[in-house]
């Protein structure tokens, strides 16, 4: 391997030419696992704290800190709303999680999902022109167990320093509340990336995946495996853009979801699929392989794979079948594998597979663009707004089967995201700021193109610097051995 820069394609070079599609899978899943370890490692993290001011001299100091900073306490005390002016309050976001469901990882510990939140904070600044702070909470009680409510408090408490929070990798049911309750009570948006995220992404996929197999959401029968926070968000973000409640089935662990699920409507922790339960399943089905017949979609986001969606099953879907596998990290089923058991268009969450269906697309421009009007909260009209300008902006530049939406190295698309996002906030009546749309797209561009000419010119400096290409080329070679 000579390339530092590491991509499906060069990788797929290196490997023996014995290997099976499989191997190469599970060999990508472990190289890059191994790799993100040691460079975690030898940076220590991702993210660093630098100045946006200057210091010309040694009576900058007193400008920036005391005796002249105190004017700035004082207008603030007049004037609460002056903070987003005179701090760097309305461009930063809280990154908040109690790390009780770290990807597919489940509970990590408290500060077992800085990683995650790190590389969230990281993706805001480079995407999206927002910073960001990792923040994992202990909020377990005397036995361990994960209190919402502290959650809840800790947010509140901390809502006065930042313009918005974004929750994450935050187990169910407490997810739901925390977001029902922070959304409604506090006066900044408060964002569950998991759960609206994930669901806006996945609609901006599925509207450009419908477009290529020539098929309307209005018509299609779905099947979402998998009922936590992503999919009920998905199936309630779907149903607002026209998919038709007969035509959804959707599984959680036990069977389909329908209105003879008497133990969902006796347990309070689960509402959110006994409303889809009450909506959705007209002939209650409870077999998967009896919901799969005729489908046209598959949205799964349930266990990490690579046999929890099985062959069979796509087989029973329809022409054209559409499957989205967004399991991390790896996908309930593997691109090829679903492929071979004839779906048209494969989708996973990863972005060493075609079509990546991954929430970096939507946060770093959403965020972006409700920062920048002050919004009160983010509505799902922002966030299906966010969903269609990412399709749009995918489709005008071309689709086809393996490249249904924009990649994270596409920039120009989160201004553009963000500007859309902005002008819904201002529609829905949640902005303090108005702007126009071409006024929110020339801040939004400017700000993320000077947040990465920053990192441009640290690594040219060399105060990032390069990882040994020895290091990587070993690491690969390691992954090799072990899996031949």
């Amino acid at each position: 391997m000579t390339e530092l820069k590491l991509t499906l394609e060069n990788l797929k070079d290196c490997f023996p030419a014995s290997f099976t599609e499989e191997q190469k899978a599970k060999a990508q899943t472990l190289f890059l696992k191994k790799l993100s370890l040691a460079m975690h490692t030898s940076y220590q993290g991702k993210m660093q704290t630098v100045p946006k001011a200057g210091i010309w001299g040694f009576n900058w100091f007193n400008v920036w800190y005391t005796p002249g900073v105190s004017s700035v306490s004082t207008t603030i005390r007049d004037n609460p709303d002056s903070s987003f002016q005179l701090s760097n309050r309305s461009n930063l976001v809280a990154v908040v999680s109690d790390s009780t469901r770290v990807l597919g990882d489940g509970d990590c510990t408290p500060p077992g999902g800085l990683g995650v939140m790190e590389g969230k904070a990281m993706l805001m600044k480079h995407l999206g022109g927002v910073d960001a702070i990792a923040l994992c909470i202990n909020n377990r009680d005397e036995n361990g167990k994960a209190d919402p409510d502290r959650i809840i408090e800790f947010v509140k408490m901390l809502e006065p320093s930042v313009g918005a929070v974004n929750l994450e990798d935050i187990s169910q049911p407490n997810c739901y509340k925390v977001l029902d309750t922070l959304r409604e009570e506090c006066n900044i948006p408060v964002w569950h990336d998991d759960a609206q995220g994930t669901a806006c992404v996945t609609l901006a996929g599925l509207i450009n995946a419908l477009k290529l197999a020539d098929k309307k959401i209005e018509d299609v029968k779905t099947v979402l495996y998998g009922a936590g926070s992503s999919n009920t968000t998905i199936a309630s973000f779907l149903l607002q853009s026209g998919l038709k409640p007969e035509n959804v089935i959707i599984f959680d662990s036990k069977s389909g979801l329908h209105i003879k699920r008497k133990d969902l409507e006796s347990n309070p922790n689960e509402f959110k699929k006994w409303e889809l339960a009450l909506k959705t399943n007209p002939l209650c089905i409870d077999r998967i392989e009896d919901a799969m017949k005729g489908a046209d979609v598959l949205i799964a986001l349930s266990t990490p794979g690579p046999d929890t969606v099985k062959k069979e099953w796509i087989k029973l879907m329809n022409s054209k079948a559409i499957v989205f596998v967004c399991a991390n990290p790896v996908p309930e089923i593997y691109p090829f594998a679903a492929k071979e058991a004839g779906a048209f268009i494969v989708a996973t969450g990863r972005g060493d597979f075609p079509n990546q269906v991954n929430n970096s697309l939507g946060f770093p421009g959403i965020l972006k663009g409700a920062l920048m009007v002050r919004a009160r909260k983010i509505t799902d009209a922002m966030a299906i707004r966010a969903a269609h300008s990412l399709a749009d902006f995918a489709e005008k530049r071309g689709i086809d089967k393996d490249n249904i939406l924009p990649t994270m190295d596409e920039i120009e698309v989160f201004p553009q995201e963000a500007a859309d996002v902005a002008m819904q906030a201002i529609e829905d009546g949640v902005a303090r700021i108005q702007l126009t749309w071409d006024e929110a797209y020339n801040k939004a561009k400017q700000e993320i193109d000077e947040s990465r000419a920053v990192t441009a010119l640290l690594m040219k400096e060399g105060l990032i610097k390069e990882p040994s290409r020895d290091m990587i080329n070993n690491i690969f070679t390691e992954v090799i051995r072990e899996l031949s």
